[in-house]
């Protein structure tokens, strides 16, 4: 609310404590509608919503017993705001996500223990360790970070039983090892009720799935994965930051994201009465349109082409029989594929279903010829992204060899 970051504020000194502190006598939610949230969230094509029911400053947004720092009991709104928001994205049909940090710069029993990992002289212009997350060497208190462990675990048991996430997206995890966490009890816990919960990579050898940030990785990571990206600077509401991705540019995310076989995550920060900004709102539903006209290369497809095959990502079907090509400039003249070895059987433009000629030129023993397909016409080229469906002969069938020798 004051336009400083959320928990990182305090913790790097650039406001202090008690004016962090001092922003809950502003958090209302008056204006709160989950539904309409829901809504939002269906319209922008979202399968799943991950909401950030505890960040590293340890604030809840829900009436815990473990602890009294929660919104109900410490903010003018007085009320859960999780259950809500579980119940209607079911409502619409959308997967349950709940963020929660491991680590909370606020407990008094945080600050116990250290990462074990010898940690490099201060340089002489840089500050310690931090505080609020590390004992100082030869204070580590055992008994007092069991404490902690304590009340992570009763806070996450909280969640997986009130509110039944389909996936917990954990963070902070960085402060500690996974022993020092107590990560496999803590995983066995979760599952034991719930063992198809879905659980991030920030839950160590536990997790599921990948989660670089701010970034399309120039190298997909191995497995499954996805993407965590702003729609402006800032993961939460900051008054001051007006720099909004462009609808474009976030089909652009979208589509370099999906065609190297990963999902997007991204954030957009409410203000403290609920309410989603409309700036942020205009980009969500302009993505989702786009998703609308282009859904069949969006929903169950699998990673495209590798670098090299086309100007740009694609992506695949989930039986690898056809390919959809993303061009984010209107195609002039042609649009080319190197190594295809399949015969194509028909190329169309997604969304208007127009359909265009293709031909192959060259090719020499076992290498392939380039495979050229007509540019659209003006008409049917996408204000975003044009996306050409490629109808295969057979299972994708691709040279990946240096030519004749």
């Amino acid at each position: 609310m004051d336009g400083v970051p959320e928990s990182w504020s305090f913790y790097t000194g650039q406001v202090s404590h008690e004016q962090y502190t001092k922003q809950l006598d502003g958090f209302t939610a008056s204006r709160y509608d989950p539904r309409a949230w829901a809504d939002l969230f269906a319209r922008a094509g979202a399968r799943y919503a991950v909401l950030a029911a505890r960040h590293h400053d340890g604030v809840a947004l829900w009436d815990s017993a473990h602890g009294d720092l929660n919104v109900v009991r410490r903010t003018p709104a007085e009320r859960d705001l999780i259950a809500g928001y579980a119940d209607a994205l079911r409502e619409r049909g959308l997967r349950v996500g709940l963020y929660y940090s491991h680590s909370d710069w606020n407990h008094p029993d945080y600050a116990s223990t250290r990462h074990p990992a010898p940690a490099p002289a201060p340089a002489p212009d840089e500050d310690p360790p931090n505080p609020l997350a590390h004992a100082r060497p030869g204070e580590e208190d055992p008994a007092a970070w069991a404490r902690f462990l304590a009340y992570r675990d009763g806070q996450v048991g909280e969640l997986v039983d009130r509110f039944r996430p389909d996936l917990l997206w954990f963070d902070g995890e960085w402060e500690r090892t996974e022993e020092q966490w107590g990560l496999h009890a803590l995983a066995a816990r979760i599952l034991a009720g719930h063992p198809e919960t879905v659980l991030n990579a920030r839950m160590l050898s536990h997790g599921d799935y990948a989660t670089p940030e701010q970034g399309v990785p120039l190298q997909a990571p191995d497995g499954p994965w996805e993407l965590c990206l702003t729609v402006n600077d800032s993961w939460g509401f900051q008054h001051r930051d007006h720099n909004h991705k462009s609808v474009r540019r976030l089909v652009r995310y979208f589509t370099e994201t999906i065609g190297a076989g990963g999902n997007l995550l991204l954030d957009v920060g409410p203000r403290e009465d609920g309410t989603i900004t409309a700036e942020q709102a205009e980009r969500l539903t302009g993505l989702g349109a786009w998703i609308g006209r282009h859904a069949e290369a969006v929903y169950v497809t699998v990673a495209g082409l590798p670098p090299g095959h086309h100007y740009g990502p694609s992506a695949l079907s989930a039986d690898r029989r056809a390919l959809y090509l993303f061009c984010f400039d209107p195609p002039r003249e042609t649009v080319s594929v190197r190594g295809l070895r399949n015969r194509v059987r028909r190329v169309s433009v997604l969304g208007t279903g127009a359909e265009l000629g293709h031909r192959v030129t060259g090719g020499l023993h076992e290498v392939p010829g380039v495979t050229w397909l007509d540019a659209p016409a003006a008409g049917d080229a996408d204000e975003y992204a044009t996306v050409l469906a490629v109808e295969l002969d057979g299972e994708l069938d691709l040279y990946r060899g240096t030519g004749r020798s």
